[in-house]
């Protein structure tokens, strides 16, 4: 396994639409395993693959505590079939916005197909933090940052929070 340089925005891969896998092979399930080495070591609980350079549309998420024994979950092709009417509101951060956070809000829960790392396809309903993970990281194949479902006003702050922080770490 190798650990994966995580982009910083505004890098412009993060805008972009991921492509659909064509087959689960060993390929994608080195680039599943690896993401989930660097989210693990970032920390993180879900990491896309956009969020590495790689515009194929793969995740990895696990919410579980630092107590609990690990869960991953390693998604190829994920969809929303199913979002609850109810809201809930969180706290979300980005391993590709270090530092920044914000409230959003999203369906309470939804209903996932996707395939899993040994191509298979399945189906998860997600509540909670799992939930809002999973959102969170199909956003990402598809274009979307956190930060576009707040307001312009708190965006453009996190913005200038991050150009700050990205010019102390160079220096």
């Amino acid at each position: 396994m190798a650990k994966l340089d995580i982009l910083i925005a505004p890098d412009p891969v993060l805008k972009k639409k991921a492509k659909p896998v064509g087959v689960v092979d060993g390929e994608v399930v080195r680039l599943m395993d690896d993401m989930l080495e660097t989210m693990y070591a970032a920390p993180g609980i879900g990491l896309a693959a956009p969020q590495v350079g790689i515009l194929s549309r793969i995740l990895v998420v696990d919410v579980a505590g630092r107590d609990e024994p690990a869960q991953p979950i390693r998604m190829a092709n994920p969809e929303i079939l199913w979002q609850s009417d109810e809201r809930e509101t969180r706290e979300e951060g980005c391993l590709s916005l270090p530092e920044q956070f914000a409230e959003v809000t999203r369906p309470a829960a939804v209903q996932v197909r996707y395939q899993d790392e040994t191509g298979t396809v399945r189906e998860l309903r997600a509540d909670g933090l799992l939930a809002t993970c999973v959102q969170h990281e199909i956003d990402h194949l598809d274009g979307v940052l956190f930060t576009d479902h707040i307001s312009l006003l708190k965006r453009n702050i996190i913005m200038r929070k991050l150009a700050k922080w990205k010019k102390a770490k160079a220096a």
